[in-house]
């Protein structure tokens, strides 16, 4: 997956549109991701001891890889990410600015 945790990414499709956020989980599984305070939604939980009040409660929910685009942390613009071939490794490059995204 070309999304990483802690890469700062911007909602381009849903509800949340034009949102930007920290990547705080991905399932590389379901290809998702988790950002916080993007996709919220509410839930009612009874009494708990986790909840010991109950009521209504805010929970993130995980957005799908392709509603989301990557920020580029050099050049601060919405791009798609390329991959360039060192000797020993891969990198992911920005599209735009043709710099190595860390």
């Amino acid at each position: 997956m070309k999304i990483r945790k802690g890469d700062t990414v911007l909602v381009i499709a849903g509800k949340d549109v034009g949102k930007k956020g920290k990547v705080e989980s991905v399932n590389d599984k379901n290809q998702t991701v988790r950002v916080p305070d993007v996709n919220m939604y509410k839930r009612h939980v009874r009494k708990s001891e986790q909840f010991p009040q109950g009521g209504i409660i805010d929970i993130a929910r995980a957005l799908h890889v392709s509603k989301v685009a990557l920020v580029c942390p050099v050049c601060g613009k919405q791009t798609r990410i390329g991959f360039e071939m060192t000797k020993d490794h891969k990198q992911r490059i920005c599209r735009k600015c043709k710099k190595v995204i860390t």
